[in-house]
């Protein structure tokens, strides 16, 4: 879980009714999320995958719609407003401070309208200070190699082969292990998940988190009608039993 350093500039979840009410008050941010943002909220919750903090975030990404998402770290809440249109969010820490176990179990609590605004918006009233935003890029990257979830996003599962578009080192995000040599390979072929989780040191599991990671930093091709396109290999006891 974070550390106590941490602690003291995160809330704990059993006080989040109280401050989260509190932080309300005389507040003058919107009051509800764009409806577009609304119906992937929904969906989500049809498919019981409201606590899913990178599918959560990933609907932002999709839909370039500012949110402010409370990430739980065990008994942490973790406040983070994400500004897709400009890849940056506003956080008391940096999520890439939380410990990798503790990235294990993070979940979304709650999805709210942002209650800060960007730097340069034209009203300033909202804007914090400049040391409370971070780059979203790396953030999204280290949640989808390290998060909970170890199987293909929505929007980008299925039926289909994947191709990374561009050097993922160009943008200073780290590959470790096998991933490196995969990377290297969807620049030079298409491949469906299928074929990524036999090669040398990948899982299924591995190249999905590695696709997810792409998807969310505009790295990825997705092709539903290309040679290589495949069905994302199923999930369940004898998937498990051949890992």
């Amino acid at each position: 879980m974070p550390t106590e350093e941490h602690a003291s500039t995160l809330w704990r979840v059993s006080s989040f009714d109280e401050l989260h009410e509190r932080s309300m008050q005389g507040s003058d941010r919107p009051t509800i999320l764009s409806s577009t943002l609304m119906a992937e909220l929904a969906s989500l919750e049809r498919r019981s995958e409201e606590s899913d903090a990178l599918e959560v975030l990933a609907a932002c990404v999709r839909l370039q719609e500012p949110a402010l998402v409370y990430l739980r770290f065990a008994e942490l809440v973790w406040p983070m407003t994400v500004f897709p249109a400009q890849m940056i969010y506003h956080s008391p820490r940096p999520l890439t401070e939380a410990p990798e176990r503790s990235l294990g179990r993070v979940t979304a609590m709650s999805v709210e309208p942002p209650n800060v605004r960007p730097p340069g918006h034209p009203m300033s009233d909202r804007v914090a200070a400049d040391e409370q935003y971070y780059s979203l890029a790396p953030a999204l990257w280290r949640l989808a190699l390290h998060g909970p979830r170890g199987k293909l996003l929505q929007e980008i599962g299925g039926t289909a082969a994947y191709r990374v578009l561009r050097n993922p080192r160009v943008d200073d995000l780290p590959l470790p292990g096998a991933l490196t040599p995969a990377a290297d390979r969807l620049r030079r072929e298409a491949a469906s998940l299928k074929q990524i989780a036999e090669w040398p040191g990948m899982s299924a599991e591995r190249g999905a988190r590695l696709l997810n990671a792409l998807y969310l930093g505009s790295n990825l091709m997705v092709s539903r009608s290309a040679a290589a396109a495949r069905p994302e290999p199923k999930r369940g006891l004898f998937a498990w039993l051949g890992r």
